[in-house]
């Protein structure tokens, strides 16, 4: 009886390992900005189809994009901005994208900043809200979305190259909000959605929309198979876009 339980043990074991092995899987490269929501989405994408296996790589656009480009075997490309998915589109490594969402810019602060609410426009008065010796996190302007639309809204409002020497540049958005979380810069330029998913932050100011170009996160397909196809679709169901739209993108 002992030898015939073992058999059905390992019998049972083999049949779970080739279930696990059949399983579809899909690598999504995902800006950094979407970690929580996709993680969200994926947990419910999972109750209706567990022959697949989602799994993610989160990083800023750019990191990812080139990631690609060095081949990456990555099968859904979402990106922070147009500019690093049209890189891969010009490679022909991407093609067919669509926008799926949109977000917004802002100034944060500690919870513990005596900084309540900034007017941000021309005249805003920057030393005064950043005294020389202070910190603003952002992400890289040199090639983080975040960043670059952050540096684009500065320099439109005539005061980049004056902040250019405070600024303390992350690699990628999501980092910029932990250098304020921790103390480390005194204020911070992330995504709205970043900051309201912190409870060691505060939204102190918003930048004007027309100072910097739309942000929308286009999204492709890389590779086609069934699994890749399923998920890609279910992005754009109402139940996904209600979890987009709890952490703060605005969806089409």
């Amino acid at each position: 009886m002992k030898k015939f339980a073992g058999i059905i043990f390992a019998v049972s074991a083999l049949l779970m390992s080739l279930n696990a092995s059949s399983a579809e899987k899909v690598l999504v490269f995902a800006a950094a900005s979407l970690t929580n929501a996709m993680q969200d989405i994926n947990t419910l994408f999972k109750t209706n189809h567990q022959d697949s296996d989602i799994t993610f790589s989160f990083a800023s656009s750019s990191v990812l994009a080139r990631q690609i480009e060095q081949g990456a075997p990555a099968d859904i490309f979402m990106s922070a901005d147009q500019t690093w998915m049209n890189y891969l589109i010009e490679r022909h490594l991407a093609k067919d994208k669509e926008t799926l969402l949109k977000n917004s810019l802002v100034l944060i602060a500690p919870n513990t900043s005596k900084l309540d609410h900034v007017t941000i426009n021309g005249q805003t008065n920057w030393k005064a809200i950043l005294p020389d010796g202070e910190r603003m996190a952002v992400g890289d302007p040199n090639h983080v979305p975040a960043g670059l639309y952050a540096k684009e809204s500065l320099t439109n409002l005539g005061i980049f190259k004056q902040l250019e020497p405070q600024l303390a540049p992350a690699s990628n958005v999501r980092d910029a909000l932990m250098l304020v979380e921790r103390g480390e810069a005194a204020l911070g330029i992330v995504y709205s959605t970043d900051a309201k998913i912190s409870k060691k932050v505060k939204i102190i100011g918003e930048f004007p929309a027309d100072s910097f170009t739309a942000i929308e996160y286009p999204i492709a397909r890389l590779t086609n198979n069934t699994a890749t196809d399923d998920f890609y679709q279910f992005l754009t169901t109402p139940p996904a876009l209600a979890i987009f739209e709890k952490y703060g993108f605005v969806t089409q």
